[in-house]
Order: C-alpha cells, then sequence, then structure tokens
C-alpha cells in the first residue's frame, strides 16, 4: 500500500554512503567519531554508524541515552550541562550497568550537585568549553577548576569537550575551527596543570567537519615532537548521514547527498504558486539568518519556499508549474527538528518502502 504523503523519506543508498564517507575520512585523520543521534533518533541508524566504526553516539537527554542503550549501544555521552535531580541521577545510576555513560559538566556549582548524587558510580565527566558560541562552556582557562572540582567528588574526569555552533554561518569554518582549537588547546592545559589526565578532546559540528579533518591532518605533533595538545580526538558531528537545506545553502552537503526529504504533494495553484501538503509539523519551522527559504525543493533548486503554516508550504515556483496530484521532495531546512516531529522515517531501496521508527523522537528530559 503507498504511503500517504507528507512523510519523511530516507533513501538508503545515500544515507549508507554518508555514512561510510565520514567514518572512512575519521580514520584516515586518526580521529575517534561520536557522532550525534539527535538528528537521526533511529536505531536503525545508530546500528550502521557503530557497526562502520563510530566509538559510541552522542545524545542531549537521559532518555535518549536510555533509548539508544535499551537498543544495544555500550558508550554514550550526554553532551549537555545537566542539572540532575534524585530522578535523573537514579536513571544513570541505571545506565550504567548496561552501559559507558559520560555527561557534560561546566560550573563548579554543578559538580558539587553532579558529586553528591553520582560520585563513585563510574558516570564519567567531560568539562564544557565556550569556544565562540557563547551558548553553554566554561571559559578555557576555568576547565581546570571544574575538573578539580568533579574530580574530588569522585566523578572521573574523561576531558573536555566543546560545540562550535558559531559555525553554522557561510564562510565562517576554517576560522570557527582554528578558534575551536586554541580554545581546546588552552582548556587541555587548565585541566592537566590540576594533575588531571586529558583522554579525550572532543568537539565538532557538521558545517565544520571538513575544516576539522584538514585541521587534525596537518597538526600531528607540537613543536616539542609530542602530541599537540590543542588537536581535537573525538568528533561529533550529527546533520552529516542526512543533509539537509542548511547545509545546502552552507555549502558543506551536496543536493546529490542529501538521504532524507519530505515526500509532499501538490495540492493547490493559488495566487499562482505552487502550494504543498507539507508545513511546519512536517518540516519544522526553523529558518536561519542565511536562509533563502523555509527549505528547497530537491528537483527544483531555484525553488523557494516562502510562507510556512501548519499544513501549508508555498513556493515560488520559477518556470511550469507541476500539476495538482505531482509528488515532490522538500529538503527541511534543519533536518533534526523535522526528524522530531514524526513518528517513522520511510526507507527507501530498490523502490519500495519500510519505516523504521523514530525510536528516541520526544524524549527531551
Amino acid at each position: 500500500m503507498p504511503v500517504a504523503t507528507p512523510y519523511l523519506r530516507v533513501d538508503l543508498g545515500r544515507l549508507r554512503r554518508n555514512v561510510r564517507r565520514v567514518a572512512d575520512q575519521a580514520a584516515a585523520a586518526q580521529i575517534s567519531l561520536r557522532p550525534h543521534a539527535k538528528t537521526h533518533k533511529s536505531l536503525e541508524i545508530a546500528r550502521l554508524q557503530l557497526a562502520m566504526g563510530a566509538r559510541g553516539l552522542t545524545v542531549a537527554t537521559v532518555g535518549e541515552a536510555e533509548a539508544f542503550v535499551r537498543g544495544g549501544c555500550t558508550d554514550v555521552f550526554i553532551a549537555y550541562p545537566l542539572w540532575v535531580d534524585d530522578h535523573r541521577a537514579e536513571r544513570l545510576r541505571d545506565l550504567t550497568e548496561q552501559a559507558r555513560v559520560a555527561i557534560g559538566v561546566d560550573s563548579v556549582y554543578s559538580a558539587a550537585n553532579l558529586g553528591r548524587r553520582l560520585g563513585g558510580t563510574g558516570v564519567e565527566v567531560l568539562v564544557e568549553i565556550d569556544s565562540g558560541h557563547h551558548r553553554t562552556g566554561v571559559r578555557p582557562e576555568e576547565a581546570g577548576d571544574v575538573a578539580r572540582a568533579s574530580a574530588r567528588v569522585g566523578l572521573p574526569v574523561r576531558g573536555v569537550f566543546t560545540f562550535p555552533g558559531h559555525g553554522y554561518s557561510p564562510g565562517a569554518a576554517d576560522e570557527v575551527v582554528a578558534t575551536e582549537a586554541r580554545a581546546l588547546r588552552r582548556a587541555r592545559e587548565a585541566v592537566e596543570a590540576e594533575g588531571i589526565e586529558v583522554r579525550v578532546v572532543s568537539g565538532g559540528s557538521t558545517p565544520t567537519l571538513a575544516a576539522s579533518l584538514v585541521s587534525a591532518g596537518v597538526s600531528g605533533a607540537d613543536e616539542a615532537g609530542g602530541q599537540d595538545v590543542g588537536r581535537v580526538t573525538e568528533l561529533r558531528p550529527g546533520v552529516y548521514v542526512f543533509g539537509d537545506a542548511q547545509q545546502w545553502e552552507l555549502g558543506t552537503t551536496d543536493p546529490d547527498d542529501i538521504a532524507l526529504t519530505a515526500r509532499t504533494t501538490v495540492v493547490s495553484h493559488a495566487g499562482g504558486r505552487v502550494v504543498l501538503d507539507a508545513g511546519s509539523k512536517v518540516l519544522g519551522a526553523d529558518r536561519a539568518a542565511y536562509a533563502t527559504g523555509y527549505g528547497r525543493v530537491l528537483e527544483r533548486p531555484r525553488a523557494r519556499i516562502v510562507s510556512l503554516s501548519e499544513h501549508h508550504a508555498v513556493v515560488e515556483w520559477p518556470g511550469r508549474r507541476p500539476r495538482l496530484g505531482t509528488q515532490l521532495d522538500v529538503v527541511p531546512n534543519h533536518v533534526c527538528a523535522a526528524v522530531n516531529l514524526s513518528d517513522a522515517l520511510w526507507v527507501e531501496e530498490a523502490g519500495r518502502l519500510r519505516a523504521w521508527p523514530v525510536a528516541a523522537r520526544g524524549l527531551n528530559s
């Protein structure tokens, strides 16, 4: 039976190619890959990433960690400065019985709270650094204070991490990666000055991935002949598995590599435009400042979604409009948000569709 539009369609061949390409690139650069599973929220895709060499998974919430550990992942990093209450601490302790678990921390006060509830349980921490995104994380020079406070309360310190989110800007990747490396270098030095070994230096994102891999290839050793202390040892991209319209606009994803689209139907030509049956409840409502629309049409790169409501996408369509009833593939601006709105991904291979559940959908706590 055909699947009714709108639905999220995954091109399995492209998905596998994207996962394999980045896995091979990370291996060639001798960097561990810990992809962010909040993008796909899918056990099947997580298993594919792990089978192709990912060290473990990154997640954003305890709920996501629980879903992927139940699905067989044995190494998860919750890359978020969790504020842990008694209930959340109990859930984390339960996870440590099934998997290796690490969480983020970005203040001495939070470290003290974590220690009261999780000290001695085996939960590890990474100190979060602000490398320029200015969202969460401490200044690099303060990383030693947070690491020392964590170690004193029985929390093993794995290392330091950052998210270079300001890389989501046209032409910014090279400078953002350089800034990220400088911040992580200072953070690592601050932690090691406290006598704490830094085993992991974690960073990266999809728009900065290529620049990170290039940087890793040229920063192998410092002037003294030892390992470069600013070198990222672990990357955590997420969107690379699918691509989306943001990455297309930034030039970090080629349209031929986009593996997830929303399959939609043309329902109206009102106002001389093309109206599709997928609105914000399917595509998500994100639109970055540099975006030229609310999504892109894969078959017609010059078309732009100029208006988005809950169940309508209004498209300015150059040239002859497609007939009513025509099905089109729309590339969401932000694929992570679109996936979280769907119960299933419809995976296409050899012209046949099968459903993969979005197992971690809505697990926001």
